[in-house]
């Protein structure tokens, strides 16, 4: 029994490293992963809003959770978008995204969103959103989980700037872009190396 307890200070540092590697592992999930290119007439004919690229269906992640409240909190956590512009037009006018959840179940509005980074050339551009700060985050009843996400374009005049609206649309369309978003939990930090395939994109037909 001594020679026991004089092996447990020794085996500590092992038993904290297994425990670690199991819990401390950073908790996220790809929502969506969708490489798209939007043109005027896309813009003008999407239904049911115009400028609106609809993610539902197959293209969303179907291993995505249906409580994001419980037994992991991703409610409280941040959204990671990654937005890759393979192609945008010349004249360097301002863009950006309006990235949307539409909920199995809402209330108030029913739906909130955020914002991609303004951008004015081709690039990758990338940010951490914490979920309970971005527009209408309340209005989304999270433990129902999300069917689906729109992805609406726009200039940097605010929230109602459409592109498809601008007498210099041109400006606008036709894009070729590649965007991803990724939940993590809450108290977990964005990890790039647990996302596949980030580079090179590939278009989804």
């Amino acid at each position: 029994m001594h020679k026991r307890n004089l092996l447990l200070p020794a085996l500590l540092p092992f038993f904290v490293l297994v425990v670690c590697a199991s819990f401390c592992r950073a908790e996220q999930f790809v929502l969506f992963d969708t490489t798209f290119t939007f043109t005027k007439e896309q813009a003008d004919n999407a239904k049911p809003s115009p400028s609106h690229y609809y993610v539902r269906g197959p293209m969303m992640n179907e291993a995505r959770p249906k409580d994001w409240t419980a037994p992991v909190d991703y409610r409280n956590g941040t959204a990671h978008v990654r937005l890759e512009v393979i192609e945008k037009p010349a004249g360097s006018e301002a863009t950006t995204w309006s990235v949307c959840y539409i909920p199995n179940k809402g209330q108030n509005h029913g739906y909130g969103c955020f914002n991609t980074d303004v951008y004015k050339e081709k690039g990758v551009y990338e940010k951490d959103v914490p979920m309970t700060q971005f527009w209408q985050n309340g209005d989304i009843v999270w433990s129902e989980g999300v069917k689906e996400m729109h992805l609406v374009i726009k200039d940097n005049s605010g929230g109602k700037g459409h592109a498809h609206k601008r007498p210099d649309h041109e400006k606008f369309f036709p894009t070729k872009v590649r965007m991803t978003v990724v939940q993590v939990s809450a108290g977990a930090k964005y990890d790039p190396k647990l996302v596949p395939n980030l580079s090179p994109a590939v278009e989804k037909k």
